[in-house]
């Protein structure tokens, strides 16, 4: 019987742990601390062993560290969490993968990446990456999921949905976060949590990652720039320059060092360029959009409150951005598709390009009010009018993510109008 905590809230990501768990050996559940990994792994689990558990000295990170194969025994799915502790557990998995060619046998779930230099192989074939988010508005409740993404790009269908949300409203969404611990505080205790998450990130985390010292005020001053230039193409230069700003010299290896261990603990991902299949001589921006995992530790970054939010709007549309591309990528995966962005040499962009198979394609922008969805359909169609004439598929849906739009619909010219609060797989 899985070993479902009380008050465990369903996520999104537990039919695609399901499906892996009936089709590799084991699977690896990655993704920030705090966003819920352990408790969706217990949910399918049948026995479990804490490396990170203090009892009798840290024992069970003791015996991992001596002999992998010593934490690996229960009744599979048998789940280790924190795995990432003692690396070597990673090739012990996958041989005992190889040896029991059985299904659903491990469950590792981790809030960071160790070198893989650490590991003798990928584990390929054997262990199953999944990517988990903090929670998306859907998750949470925010949203009342009566827009499916998927029925929206596969069908082209909308069935007009009203959406009661307010600038309160999403201002809050955007500082409590998608954190399954903080959901249920009152505002001012759930601010703290990402505030929390960032002072050990700068003085703890970055650490332990790999046991490289780093300079907690440059941590901290690199983080304060992804959050200041979030869900945008910054450069590592930009990045450089804001350090330096403060009084602080970093170096470009410095500033690509740090960059890596955000990824590698889940604080910093990147949204891939997208490019159609044409033969277009239209050159592209090929640099990733760079996306802090959570809208909140944005805020928290840079010191937001949902007062000075609600005093600019400016900067909170950059934060509700950051929060529906957070939703999208996750919705998205949940229908098989990924999420990309677009930009060529002339400026034409989209926030953000859902890719299905067969070269199927959807173009989004994102909008927090209303007044502005008239620009974004006609930049959304002048995308299309280009694309197509140069050879690429026509798209299956431009959408217009909106934050106060009152309801759901499809315009005459054919661009979807949906607030977020709307939204779900």
């Amino acid at each position: 019987m899985p070993l479902t905590e009380q008050g465990y809230k369903p996520r999104l990501i537990d039919a695609e742990v399901a499906l892996d768990l009936a089709t590799f050996g084991a699977i690896s559940i990655e993704g920030p601390k705090y966003c819920g990994k352990t408790w969706t792994g217990l949910s399918h689990a049948n026995s479990v062993t804490y490396i990170a558990d203090p009892a009798g000295g840290f024992s069970n990170r003791t015996r991992a560290a001596l002999d992998p194969t010593l934490v690996l025994p229960g009744d599979p799915p048998h789940m280790v969490d924190e795995w990432q502790e003692v690396p070597g557990i990673w090739d012990a998995v996958r041989f005992a993968v190889d040896r029991g060619s059985k299904r659903g046998q491990f469950i590792l779930t981790g809030s960071s990446m160790p070198p893989k230099e650490s590991r003798i192989h990928s584990g390929a074939g054997r262990i199953e990456s999944v990517r988990m988010h903090t929670m998306t508005l859907f998750e949470t409740g925010e949203s009342s999921g009566s827009v499916s993404l998927e029925t929206l790009i596969d069908n082209s269908t909308l069935i007009p949905a009203n959406s009661e949300a307010t600038l309160e409203n999403l201002i809050e969404s955007s500082v409590r976060g998608g954190w399954p611990d903080s959901a249920s505080l009152p505002l001012n205790l759930a601010v703290r949590v990402p505030q929390n998450y960032l002072a050990s990130l700068v003085t703890d985390d970055m650490t332990r990652l790999d046991a490289i010292a780093r300079d907690p005020s440059k941590v901290r001053a690199v983080l304060v720039s992804l959050a200041r230039n979030n869900a945008t193409l910054v450069s590592n230069a930009t990045i450089r320059n804001d350090v330096d700003a403060t009084g602080q010299s970093i170096s470009k290896d410095t500033v690509t060092e740090y960059l890596s261990a955000f990824k590698r603990l889940y604080v910093l991902e990147e949204i891939p360029a997208w490019a159609p299949s044409t033969r277009s001589r239209t050159r592209l921006r090929k640099a990733p959009k760079r996306l802090l995992t959570d809208p909140s530790l944005a805020v928290a970054a840079l010191g937001l409150t949902p007062e000075k939010l609600h005093a600019d709007l400016e900067t909170f549309g950059f934060i509700f951005e950051a929060m529906c591309l957070r939703d999208l990528a996750v919705y998205a995966r949940s229908s098989g598709k990924t999420l990309h962005h677009y930009t060529d040499e002339t400026g034409l962009d989209a926030d953000a390009i859902i890719e299905g198979p067969g070269d199927n394609w959807s173009a989004v922008e994102i909008k927090l009010g209303h007044s502005q969805v008239d620009a974004a359909a006609e930049k959304l169609l002048r995308l299309q009018r280009k694309l197509v004439n140069a050879g690429a598929k026509a798209p299956a849906a431009l959408i217009v993510i909106t934050g106060l739009s009152s309801f759901a619909h499809q315009r005459e010219d054919g661009v979807f109008v949906v607030p977020i609060t709307c939204l779900k797989p």
